[in-house]
């Protein structure tokens, strides 16, 4: 099972970007899939997702995803749901220890956040319409009400679709930019008319410090591009695929909470 992680330096926490390897599922889904919505076999969807529960320390009922609809919706998690009961929101925070809180994603960006000194945990799945609505802020608010502090906060932001894939029309750029002005720094000029590249990572760190974020890091992997090791929507979507695979990104707080040395 291959795991990209960021080096957020701290104890007592364990993170990952789980990639696409490492599962059972095969063909459009190989191998890691861990998305509820997919037309991958539920059998083995539920048994890729026990394996990534392994891998952060807790049991495969305390690995907890929502229903994400691009919304800024944030949840407080105080115990596992099932997949029926789940709620809908493109964000979770937490601080109850062993209960590992994620997000799913197949290009959008996933950011994992910790409050080391609160004992306080988030996820956030970061599309351009969360982050454009106040998912990030809405996450940094949530975990506050937990008792955390935004600068005391560490993101880690995850493998997504970057700039050089990214191609988006002239309405997009004419929304963010009806939003501020200043997020035209965001576009670069695409090869085709009327179209530009968006750098949705670049926005998410903006939005983040916003929020008063001010300790990021970002893997710099991209979906689109890495079909060896990445689930893309967009990619599937050029392709003419009829489905693709979701990656599981998520955090958890086990033992006893102390910066690392």
């Amino acid at each position: 099972m291959k795991i990209e992680a960021a080096s957020l330096m701290l104890t007592g926490i364990r993170h990952a970007f789980f990639t696409r390897a490492g599962g059972i599922s095969s063909g459009l889904y190989e191998s890691l899939n861990g998305g509820v919505g997919s037309r991958d076999s539920p059998g083995n969807v539920t048994e890729n997702r026990a394996r990534m529960a392994a891998a952060l320390g807790v049991e495969p009922q305390r690995l907890l995803t929502a229903y994400q609809s691009h919304s800024p919706n944030v949840v407080v998690a105080e115990a596992p749901w099932t997949t029926d009961n789940r709620p809908n929101a493109d964000a979770i925070v937490t601080r109850m220890r062993s209960l590992a809180i994620g997000v799913t994603t197949a290009d959008c960006g996933p950011i994992l956040l910790a409050d080391p000194r609160a004992g306080v945990i988030g996820a956030t799945h970061a599309g351009w319409r969360g982050a454009l609505t106040g998912v990030i802020e809405a996450t940094v608010a949530a975990m506050e009400r937990l008792g955390a502090a935004a600068d005391q906060i560490r993101a880690a932001v995850g493998p997504m679709i970057r700039q050089s894939s990214y191609e988006v029309g002239a309405e997009l750029f004419a929304r963010f930019h009806a939003e501020d002005p200043a997020s035209s720094r965001f576009f670069a000029p695409a090869s085709r008319t009327g179209h530009t590249m968006f750098d949705l990572a670049g926005y998410i760190a903006a939005r983040l410090k916003r929020a008063g974020v001010v300790q990021v890091e970002d893997l710099a992997l991209c979906t689109y591009a890495d079909p060896g090791r990445f689930f893309s929507y967009r990619r599937t979507t050029h392709r003419g695929e009829a489905d693709y695979g979701r990656h599981i990104n998520a955090i958890a707080l086990a033992g006893e909470l102390r910066m690392a040395a």
